[in-house]
């Protein structure tokens, strides 16, 4: 089942991160190579840090082939992706919770304390997209975006909650899911975020 959900996670985030590429007007490799750097750049970020070698990206060519479809879907259909722009973001949501709970059960598995746990959650579901983000030159939605790595890291604590309760791996990872995707969809419709900055011109707050 994780496997299953890791490659829906995958192929999401490669449409989203395709979907940038046509955007900024790039080719067809731009548009793979932003494509293969969200759909997998998490997971590979987060398998370096734990030193799980090889990453488990690299491991199967079905990581890499499924980001390719993604990106030649959207290559081929920008135009009509372009008006689905909010399902897009709902995928994109999605995507979110897959890659958190992925992220946390990993952590949990190879003994990280709740902190850690936490962290790999928001790395896996955000690294993708910073990486992409970067490639474009553009501030990474990770640190811009309201509640969008607050929501990771909140689902990965919801997966900790879940275990300290004694729950089936199923069941945490799926409460993952729910809180990680389901606050990030709350966000996106009442525009709820963190408290940013506001500075003038001239460096007044």
């Amino acid at each position: 089942m994780i496997d299953y959900l890791d490659i829906v996670g995958t192929f999401v985030f490669a449409v989203a991160g395709a979907f940038r590429a046509t955007r900024h007007h790039l080719d067809l490799l731009g548009v793979m190579v932003l494509a293969v750097a969200t759909g997998v750049g998490g997971g590979m970020i987060r398998d370096m840090l734990l030193g799980a070698t090889p990453v488990a990206a690299i491991q199967s060519e079905l990581y890499l082939g499924v980001c390719l479809a993604g990106g030649l879907v959207v290559f081929f259909a920008s135009s009509r992706v372009a008006t689905q722009w909010n399902r897009v973001m709902i995928m994109d949501a999605i995507g979110l919770g897959v890659f958190a709970a992925i992220g946390a059960a990993k952590g949990l598995a190879f003994g990280l304390g709740p902190i850690g746990v936490m962290i790999m959650a928001a790395l896996t579901a955000t690294g993708g997209g910073a990486v992409r983000d970067i490639l474009v030159r553009e501030v990474p939605a990770v640190i811009k975006h309201d509640f969008y790595a607050t929501a990771a890291l909140l689902g990965g604590a919801a997966l900790l909650g879940a275990d300290a309760l004694g729950w089936s791996s199923w069941v945490q990872i799926w409460t993952a899911i729910g809180v990680t995707s389901g606050l990030r969809f709350y966000a996106m419709t009442r525009g709820v975020g963190l408290p940013k900055v506001n500075v003038s011109k001239e460096g007044n707050a």
